[in-house]
């Protein structure tokens, strides 16, 4: 939570400033703890058992141990930095304390810009961070596990391929592929140093925005669901023994390019930041090449669902459509959103624009 602005502090005050910048970010840290820990929402959530080979867990004591890990770590990188630098953290805590002062003035007079933006990272960092933590954990685990059984079952392959696919293969491959994902995220929200690149230049600060990325996290996306009635399928089940490996060989491959854009981002994947332009990988093709590939994912997923609505009647088949199209509204408008706020900081997402003409779709959209 400690990360850096461009303001070189004095080398005889250096080791005291190196103190203030961590106590800041630990400060804030701890704050961001103790608000996990309270909440009975995440109390619920991180108290998930989880196995790994004869070890058992929950997600809260996995989580426990990467934050005295974090802490030593932020510790290490304050104290050891070649140039400090003003922390994020410290401008936030001098806009809290601002606006806790006098909050009517300070509204309307406003905030400074390294202010705003180390508030905005600091409640950016504050739900994503453990949220990606979390779902790390969760993937270590279950890809470790399924490909444990998978090996094991190695000989099954020939004569049961079906079976095994079914229980452990899809779900090796699928766990592969969310861990790598999730890993550059974690590890982008968690780090942010100069010598990586990785700086938030920039948050976006509109409600439009953080509204519709939020809508696709949890605990929010538990009302996105309610509202649209229906939750993305993971692993969708069609009868036809070749069209369901056909259909989730294609949502692997669609998984797999939505991957391969975090991994092009690298240790500057994070929502709703500016971070520089990647324009590399899949980002060659097309500008949101991770929203093209989840919701292409989740339409193969909604099949069967659909398929069964026409059983019954077109106007269930409909509000199958309208409940599917419904995410995919959510992520135009975030691209929407996200592309507003990146031409806002700079003329670097419009030089991009020029190369790459595409949203969603190369050659048509």
């Amino acid at each position: 939570m400690g990360q850096m602005e461009a303001v070189t502090l004095p080398g005889t005050r250096s080791l005291s400033h190196r103190l203030k910048n961590f106590s800041a970010s630990f400060l804030l840290l701890i704050a961001t703890y103790l608000f996990c820990s309270l909440v009975p929402y995440y109390q619920v959530y991180a108290s998930k058992e989880r196995q790994l080979f004869s070890y058992q867990f929950t997600t809260w004591d996995a989580l426990q141990v990467v934050y005295v890990i974090y802490s030593l770590l932020l510790l290490v990188y304050y104290l050891s930095e070649k140039h400090p630098q003003i922390s994020k953290s410290i401008y936030c805590l001098r806009g809290l304390q601002k606006l806790l002062r006098a909050p009517l003035s300070r509204y309307r007079e406003g905030l400074s810009a390294e202010e705003r933006l180390g508030m905005l990272v600091t409640l950016l960092k504050a739900f994503f961070a453990p949220l990606m933590v979390a779902w790390l954990i969760g993937h270590t685990t279950n890809m470790v596990n399924n490909g444990v059984q998978l090996a094991n079952n190695l000989d099954l392959l020939r004569t049961e391929f079906l079976a095994v696919f079914n229980v452990h293969g899809y779900w090796f491959l699928l766990q592969v592929i969310l861990f790598l994902d999730v890993m550059f995220f974690t590890i982008g929200y968690l780090v942010e140093m100069p010598v990586l690149k990785n700086q938030i230049r920039s948050v976006d600060p509109t409600l439009l925005g953080w509204a519709v990325a939020l809508a696709c996290y949890p605990p929010f996306n538990h009302v996105t669901n309610t509202i649209l009635s229906w939750t993305p399928d993971k692993f969708p089940q069609f009868e036809t023994p070749a069209i369901h490996l056909a259909a989730n060989f294609l949502l692997l491959g669609l998984m797999a390019v939505f991957t391969s854009a975090s991994v092009a981002l690298n240790f500057k994947a994070s929502n709703l930041t500016h971070r520089g332009i990647i324009a590399h990988g899949p980002y060659r093709f097309v500008r949101h090449p991770a929203y093209t590939c989840k919701n292409l994912a989740w339409w193969i997923a909604a099949i069967p669902a659909l398929t069964t609505a026409l059983e019954t009647s077109l106007w269930s088949a409909l509000l199958v459509l309208a409940s599917v199209g419904g995410w995919t509204l959510i992520y135009l408008l975030r691209a929407l959103t996200e592309e507003d706020h990146l031409r806002k900081v700079d003329g670097e997402y419009d030089s991009y624009c020029e190369k790459v003409r595409y949203r969603f779709l190369p050659g048509v959209l």
